[in-house]
């Protein structure tokens, strides 16, 4: 593929490929059930989504599949796509500019706090680095309606961040490291809380005014992170882990 399509879109394809990389190496993948995307530069709204057939450690830049917006792959390909990762990426990538990358997980950790009552508690500063950023849609069954994409759209608001009840968890970014970072404190923030709350019922909770502070710090930090701290180093390693991604 490298040659096919634009400097732009190949550097796009390499990120994301490393992104599928990275989220089997944190054990946060469920078969070839979940799914990540990236948009396509361009005016036809075409974006990146993986062959529904091969597990995440096995994706690489060249095999993600293009896609337009009817959800039809939009150049010659031997992979199908996932119709509920279709409707679920499509309704992002149409309705919020910010979306060039969305990140959905099917986490235990991510699952069990979705369908808490409560959602995500200001237990950690993990979870208080993100709260303030997740937003949340009930369960509708699989996502395979598209008329379930407005709500998805009405729910998220301006939010970078969802549970999507009993189901998982999504994040969205500007770029793809951004929607990384932000996928990575939100499924540890939900790890934390699930651990915490199994310890019984003796739990410090944070001083008043402290949640918010901190969720101040984390809208700032999120930024640095992902463009010039943990991203890049994430990216580092995933070409130790195997560079085949990239091909």
């Amino acid at each position: 593929m490298k040659g096919k399509v634009s400097d732009e879109e190949w550097k796009i394809r390499v990120d994301l490929a490393a992104a599928y990389r990275l989220i089997a190496f944190f054990g946060w993948d469920d078969l070839v059930f979940t799914h990540l995307s990236a948009r396509v530069p361009g005016p036809d709204h075409h974006f990146l989504l993986n062959p529904y057939n091969l597990m995440f450690e096995e994706v690489t830049a060249s095999s993600l599949v293009k896609v337009g917006m009817d959800g039809n792959p939009v150049q010659e390909t031997p992979f199908m796509t996932n119709a509920a990762g279709f409707t679920i990426h499509s309704a992002l990538h149409m309705a919020r500019e910010d979306a060039q990358a969305v990140i959905h997980l099917h986490t235990p950790h991510g699952q069990a706090v979705s369908a808490h009552r409560d959602g995500l508690l200001p237990l950690t500063q993990a979870a208080m680095l993100i709260r303030e950023d997740v937003a949340y849609h009930d369960y509708e069954g699989l996502a395979v309606d598209l008329d379930e994409r407005a709500r998805i759209i009405a729910d998220i608001g301006d939010k970078g961040a969802m549970l999507l009840r009993n189901h998982g968890t999504l994040a969205i970014g500007e770029t793809i490291g951004e929607a990384f970072i932000r996928i990575y404190f939100l499924e540890r923030a939900c790890q934390a809380q699930i651990l915490a709350l199994s310890a019984g019922d003796n739990i410090n909770h944070p001083p008043q005014g402290s949640p918010e502070v901190t969720a101040q710090q984390g809208r700032i930090g999120l930024k640095l992170a992902a463009g010039m701290l943990a991203w890049p180093a994430l990216l580092r390693k995933a070409y130790r882990l195997d560079p085949d991604f990239a091909t």
